[in-house]
């Protein structure tokens, strides 16, 4: 589950939510709340990482790996062409996923412990100036890549069985938790 962003317009109702998916069973909750200050990110992770998580799901930050240190996050989700951190040093344990918008490059991305491939259908939560890349972007990129594939963007109940087919290791989205 990817956050939608809308943290600040009512952080209880939106904690709430997520601790109504957290409840449910996802393997992960990446906090993408780009409006938010650094102080604001830090206080709202942290509740977060107070929530309950029954089913051991691992909380991610967007594009701040110094947030996920200071909070004790599990991992840090960087942009297309971002920069991971290494597993080195400050970073021996934190899982880096990545986004990717191009199949031909996820083999590139060895590095990274999970790829957000998309968008693999037109998204739902946002207009996109990226063509959907299709299932078939999914079948080229698992085959350039051990990393373990997420297909992102348009993803819903009725498709995503069709992306695990075409060799995603699982699917994310924004919409698809709402």
């Amino acid at each position: 589950m990817i956050s939608d962003g809308s943290a600040a317009l009512n952080e209880s109702r939106w904690l709430q939510h997520i601790a109504f998916r957290l409840e449910r069973g996802i393997d992960f909750l990446q906090i993408r709340e780009r409006d938010l200050a650094t102080r604001e990110l830090i206080e709202l992770t942290r509740k977060v990482l107070r929530l309950a998580k029954p089913s051991g799901t691992k909380i991610l930050v967007n594009d701040r790996a110094d947030i996920v240190l200071a909070c004790g996050a599990d991992g840090v989700h960087v942009r297309d062409g971002g920069v991971l951190p290494s597993h080195t040093g400050l970073f021996p344990r934190m899982l880096r996923s990545v986004a990717c918008h191009n199949p031909r490059t996820a083999g590139l991305l060895r590095d990274a412990d999970y790829i957000l491939l998309g968008p693999v259908f037109a998204p739902l939560s946002k207009n996109s100036s990226q063509p959907p890349l299709g299932l078939t972007a999914i079948r080229e990129a698992s085959r350039l890549t051990r990393v373990p594939l997420l297909a992102l963007g348009g993803v819903t109940e009725s498709n995503a069985k069709l992306c695990m087919e075409a060799g995603a290791a699982g699917v994310a989205g924004i919409s698809l938790f709402q």
